[in-house]
């Protein structure tokens, strides 16, 4: 039997802003990631989060 994968969960902490770049500061996807995540496959959106983490080191609200 072949157990479906469960969906990546959206990284949204409802902290909904986005800055000058078009990036929200709180889950740091781009406008456009926010609005095609319900359409991405898990390894897309393993993608995105990997994304995410890096903006956010690069912002420093990460260490």
């Amino acid at each position: 039997m072949i157990v479906a994968e469960k969906p990546v969960a959206s990284p949204c902490v409802s902290v909904c802003a986005l800055d000058e770049d078009d990036i929200c500061t709180g889950c740091q996807r781009s406008i456009d990631e926010i609005r095609r995540w319900g359409r991405m496959d898990n390894p897309e959106r393993r993608q995105v989060l990997l994304r995410c983490h890096e903006r956010a080191r690069q912002n420093g609200l990460l260490f």
